[in-house]
């Protein structure tokens, strides 16, 4: 995620929508995107819920100067007037109900702008390539690391599963892994564009990625982005 190749578009991307700012970054944790964008001249304003995440940020050069608040991003409201509001990397999953994720958008139309954006990055749930009856899916086969979700249709929920090989033996020469598992609610676009609507936003732009690639039927991920008070 930190490589130029992938950091570099979605900077460019949320500078070109926030114009002179302010912004505000959903789960902000370390500043991956933030601090960038803060370079570019943007003053950045986040939210995250933990404490941990955003001590790690406050080490970085530069994140003493990002103001943060600690809270929910669903309900949490720091301000009004962004020129921009982001929600990037699947962290929209996070929120595990339907009613959080209805929450958030209202909480964030409300602190935007009149022509304020809202941007979701988000992967696009690939269900029709499970058979009838499969409910677990890989995601990832290493040397190091295998990963696969477990998916329940009816709740929308998907919880992540995470083996990693710790490079070491117990005292029967067994290997020893470490295992972490995340839930998440997938969320179609359509769905969000809901939302959205709900909300008073309108979707302006959906791509396939912050290259800005054509959205189309085989796109595995989307890079959205609805505006308060329409096209």
């Amino acid at each position: 995620m930190f490589a130029p190749a992938v950091l570099g578009p979605t900077v460019d991307v949320l500078h070109e929508l926030a114009g002179e700012g302010p912004a505000l970054e959903l789960a902000i944790g370390t500043g991956r995107v933030a601090l960038p964008l803060a370079e570019r001249g943007v003053e950045v304003h986040g939210i995250d819920v933990s404490e941990a995440m955003v001590a790690q940020l406050r080490r970085k050069p530069g994140g003493d100067r990002l103001a943060v608040t600690i809270g929910d991003m669903a309900t949490t409201r720091v301000g009004s007037g962004y020129r921009l509001a982001y929600l990037v990397y699947n962290t929209i999953t996070n929120l595990l109900t339907q009613d959080e994720q209805v929450e958030c958008f209202r909480t964030v139309a409300e602190q935007l702008a009149p022509r304020g954006c809202f941007v979701v990055e988000v992967f696009v749930p690939q269900l029709r390539r499970m058979p009838p009856g499969q409910t677990a899916v890989p995601f990832h086969v290493g040397s190091r690391h295998v990963g696969f979700d477990t998916v329940d249709v009816v709740s929308q929920l998907s919880v992540s599963h995470h083996y990693v090989r710790e490079g070491q033996q117990d005292a029967q020469g067994r290997e020893l892994a470490r295992y972490a598992a995340s839930a998440h609610r997938y969320v179609w676009p359509s769905e969000l564009d809901l939302m959205a609507r709900i909300a008073s936003l309108t979707l302006t732009h959906r791509w396939a990625d912050w290259d800005r690639t054509p959205f189309t039927a085989e796109s595995e991920s989307h890079v959205s982005v609805w505006t308060k008070g329409g096209a």
